[in-house]
């Protein structure tokens, strides 16, 4: 199974901006060769949340998002970025990506990358 690293956390204002970024954890591998690559978070308390995917070039978006966030593949940098444009207190949470759609009690969730938004 491919395994992907997650980058580009930080601290926003509300209205801010913030992009992840999503890569192989090695490198010779080609994210545009995986056909499904997602983005879940987990806010503190809650499970894990499908927040967008980019399957065979198609994106979709959880409705919440839709508008604001944007996924799409940088092939010059190996990555599939989540850019998070309008973000709002409850955007808060650690940020996941995986190849493929996986189920909540997933053994292999990485770190992710802590995205915090707050005045």
């Amino acid at each position: 199974q491919v395994h992907l690293v997650e980058s580009g956390g930080g601290w926003a204002q509300p209205g801010g901006s913030l992009t992840l970024s999503c890569s192989p954890s090695e490198s010779h591998l080609k994210i545009s060769t995986i056909d499904t690559v997602a983005w879940y978070r987990q806010a503190p308390g809650q499970q894990h949340e499908l927040v967008a995917t980019l399957s065979f070039g198609y994106p979709n978006y959880k409705p919440s998002v839709k508008g604001r966030f944007t996924i799409s593949r940088d092939d010059a940098k190996n990555t599939v970025d989540l850019r998070m444009n309008g973000l709002k207190d409850e955007d808060t949470a650690v940020f996941y990506c995986t190849a493929g759609i996986v189920p909540e009690n997933w053994p292999n969730w990485g770190p992710g990358t802590q995205v915090t938004v707050s005045s």
